[in-house]
């Protein structure tokens, strides 16, 4: 049930372009474990972002595939 809803959450917040770098509150409720940081309009950019951060394995990037799946890494 908890991994139904984070995915339910992944999708809210997943944008329909762009690409969304968001923090994962591991001790939030699980229906507002994932927040926003950044939008970004490029892949790579998001990537680095999330490479800087000081626990790059605490936020996740957010994003649409060419086929409207809910992509994440």
């Amino acid at each position: 049930m908890i991994n139904e809803q984070f995915e339910k959450e992944k999708e809210k917040i997943t944008p329909n372009n762009g690409f969304n770098l968001v923090g994962i509150d591991y001790f939030g409720d699980p229906e507002g474990q994932l927040y926003l940081i950044e939008h970004f309009d490029m892949y790579q950019d998001a990537l680095d972002a999330k490479k800087n951060r000081t626990n790059p394995d605490e936020y996740l990037v957010l994003y649409k595939g060419a086929g409207g799946e809910y992509l994440s890494r």
